[in-house]
């Protein structure tokens, strides 16, 4: 199985489900995953971008476009 199939599989069983995204520039989004595509762009639902001062603002339903995540957490199992 190739990296990209891994990460397509991952973000599959992440659907549904609360994700963490770190973005260039250093911003960080959680939000509830509810599609993507081939080209890693994001759609999420519920999605508040985190603070490093610990506020949060909230940003409601957004895509996300794949060229500017740097990291995707899934959900622990």
């Amino acid at each position: 199985m190739s990296d990209a199939d891994m990460t397509l599989n991952i973000l599959q069983s992440s659907i549904g489900r609360t994700v963490l995204i770190k973005l260039k520039g250093g911003r960080t989004i959680r939000g509830t995953l509810k599609g993507y595509d081939h080209h890693m762009n994001l759609l999420l639902e519920g999605s508040e971008e985190l603070r490093e001062d610990g506020a949060s603002n909230k940003l409601g339903v957004i895509v996300i476009r794949g060229d500017n995540v740097v990291l995707i957490s899934p959900p622990a199992d």
